[in-house]
């Protein structure tokens, strides 16, 4: 495990320190000088965001700043904060969303720096930069500015049920194809009554976030070299096709309204043979707390159509905390405090055991031995997955919420019409190219 991690978080940057003190105390104790400051933070539905509701006590305690948490599901994050933070609005003083979106962001002057902040000795008392994953720490940086905090960083892997495949003598699959035939075996083999996979169909982000594991898979990409969206390619289409194919033919009914949620939901109840999506879905098959499937599930890269696939079939995305530009000094300091205590080493430990939370950006939390306690089943496979992900498996462009909501339409009538896939796609690529990224 530590082996593994080392790998991956570049363990030279020593966190032995923070760890023999058990993690119990910050840098110092922090002054109130900014008692009776109220802030509203925009979160989306995330087991990171259910355990600050349960640890906000201890913040508004050692600050006196009173924090407001509005959770709402992913699906409905970026566009309620594009609008929010175009009309100037100052509803929120800080929004937490995907790191895809920064560079809009930062060209709409949406969003403040922080590094004045993180240099002010009367401010930084939670913050620590060395302690994040320092690949997770960079998807909120641009240009050597720092934007945001990074809360919690994820990857896909697939999970398969081992009870399923040891029934029917299945091996894990290499191959998208080979995923697929072992859909069809589940399905036909249960009647039916199980599906063989269950992936995200939702229209709009749900939908282009799994989709990535086929377009990538085989042998495709977002955009060509004059940056243009070029996902009508034989490979692109190629990938769609198995895509829509494997949903229609072995998922599970209703999948066109399956986000993260329902797609989780349905695995853990036992429903579906495997399913592909974000790592942090591991903590709660395994949690016994609304999982059916404790001990029953394996986890292994996300197969992969074509060898040495350009940049990977795996996703590698994080998200973040992010101060709104338009509030002013002292609610910008407090949206600081804020951030920076909740992605503390301290409260990301303490995260781990008041919600399903994997997806930690603190090195301390993630070598911890509460950790190691609650995620063995897959935390090396988590890591292995983190560590090959592709940071580009989304668009992360400036234009990123717009391609994806028309990328995501366009799947979804692949999806539910089946016919001339190569068409939808070529049509959603004029459509971008000319509309949106002129």
């Amino acid at each position: 495990m530590k082996r593994n991690l080392a790998f991956l978080l570049s363990a030279a940057m020593m966190v032995t320190s923070f760890a023999a003190s058990g993690a119990t105390a910050y840098a110092e104790a922090p002054e109130k000088a900014l008692a009776g400051t109220e802030i509203t933070v925009l979160c989306e539905g995330h087991a990171s965001s259910n355990a600050y509701e349960k640890l906000l006590p201890e913040f508004e305690e050692a600050t006196g700043i009173k924090v407001n948490l509005e959770i709402i599901p992913y699906e409905e994050l970026p566009q309620k904060v594009l609008l929010s933070f175009s009309q100037k609005s100052t509803d929120y003083d800080m929004i937490m969303n995907d790191s895809m979106y920064l560079q809009g962001y930062i060209a709409n002057d949406y969003i403040a720096p922080i590094d004045e902040y993180i240099a002010d000795d009367t401010l930084n008392m939670f913050y620590d930069k060395a302690d994040f994953v320092e690949s997770y720490e960079k998807t909120v940086e641009s240009d050597g500015v720092t934007y945001g905090f990074p809360v919690y960083g994820e990857s896909t892997f697939l999970m398969y049920r081992k009870d399923l495949f040891e029934k029917y003598g299945l091996e894990v699959p290499k191959t998208l194809t080979e995923m697929e035939e072992c859909a069809k075996t589940i399905y036909e083999g249960e009647n039916g009554e199980v599906a063989g996979i269950t992936l995200r169909g939702q229209q709009g982000v749900h939908v282009v976030y799994v989709y990535g594991a086929y377009l990538w898979g085989y042998g495709g990409h977002y955009f060509n070299e004059e940056g243009k969206l070029d996902i009508a390619t034989d490979e692109a289409v190629a990938g769609t096709e198995a895509f829509v194919r494997i949903l229609n033919s072995y998922g599970p009914a209703g999948f066109t309204n399956f986000g993260w949620q329902e797609n989780r939901l349905l695995f853990q109840q036992g429903k579906a043979g495997m399913t592909i999506d974000a790592t942090v879905n591991g903590a709660y098959c395994e949690d016994p707390s609304g999982s059916d499937i404790v001990g029953k599930v394996g986890y292994a890269p996300v197969p992969c159509e074509v060898e040495n696939a350009e940049g990977g079939n795996a996703s590698l995305t994080v998200h973040g905390f992010y101060i709104n530009n338009a509030i002013d000094d002292n609610q910008k300091k407090a949206a600081f405090l804020f951030g920076s205590w909740a992605t503390s080493a301290k409260t990301q430990e303490a995260s781990i055991g008041v919600e399903p939370h994997c997806g930690l950006t603190s090195k301390t939390a993630m070598y911890s031995d509460a950790f190691q306690a609650q995620y063995g089943a897959f935390a090396n496979d988590m890591i292995e997955a983190l560590a090959s992900g592709n940071p580009l498996y989304m668009p992360t462009i400036t234009e990123a919420n717009e391609v994806i909501n028309r990328v995501g339409t366009a799947l979804s009538s692949c999806l539910v019409n089946g016919s001339d896939i190569k068409q939808t796609l070529q049509d959603v690529c004029d459509d971008v190219n000319t509309n949106v990224l002129k």
